[in-house]
């Protein structure tokens, strides 16, 4: 967090094997965003075969992972994204695709069990009458409202709003492991950079149009 290089030094309990039907760039892509996407699905979200399940940002980083882990764990699941995003979305296995630019899914009249803002650009007030009678709400940017509602919602009434810093667990990573190298999941990857280009990389990211994850190859 907060670095870059070409080796760096881990203890031998915080990594695991690559999965064997994976690229090193493939795999690159796996620890921070599916650990987070799986923990706060299964972990927060207490997701279930059958959950209503909306990802907002389902063509990020965050957001291919959440699909396909939702999808796993038998969601049923509808990906918010751009126009030109629709179609990867699609492939990934979401059931249903919105184009916010041009919908706005708080007016359509569904609910949902468990939305997922993997970009933090929705709120909590927002997506309230979109969740079901005991639905959750998962944020990974955590702001004052969204804290404050967390507190809130955690006394009061069946729907909850929630945050969390993601543990890094070598089990999860484990467990990921094995959902790759049964086919069940896969990174998606918008376009690799040689270390000597770190830079240019993150400018690229935080224009926040990445498609999946965008890895520094060694």
């Amino acid at each position: 967090m907060g670095g870059h290089a070409e080796y760096t030094c881990r203890p031998e309990k915080k990594v695991a094997m690559k999965p064997a039907n994976m690229t090193y760039e493939e795999a690159a892509a796996v620890p921070f965003a599916a650990l987070v996407s799986l923990q706060f699905l299964r972990n927060k979200g207490g997701i279930q075969s059958g959950h209503k399940v909306l990802i907002n940002g389902a063509s990020g980083g965050l957001g291919t992972f959440a699909v396909q882990l939702a999808k796993y764990f038998g969601a049923e699941v509808t990906g918010l994204c751009s126009t030109t995003n629709l179609e990867l979305v699609q492939s990934i296995g979401a059931d249903r695709v919105i184009d916010y630019t041009k919908e706005d899914f708080t007016k359509e009249g569904q609910s949902y069990d468990i939305i997922f803002d993997a970009v933090g650009k929705s709120s909590f007030s927002k997506c309230k009458s979109s969740l079901s009678q005991n639905g959750i709400y998962l944020s990974t940017v955590a702001t004052i409202p969204l804290l404050l509602q967390m507190l809130w919602t955690s006394m009061i009434g069946g729907k909850k709003a929630i945050f969390m810093i993601a543990p890094y667990r070598i089990a999860d990573l484990i467990f990921l492991k094995e959902l790759i190298e049964a086919g069940k999941v896969k990174s998606v990857i918008d376009r690799c950079y040689p270390l000597s280009e770190t830079a240019e990389a993150h400018v690229y990211v935080e224009k926040g149009h990445a498609k999946g994850k965008v890895v520094i190859t060694l």
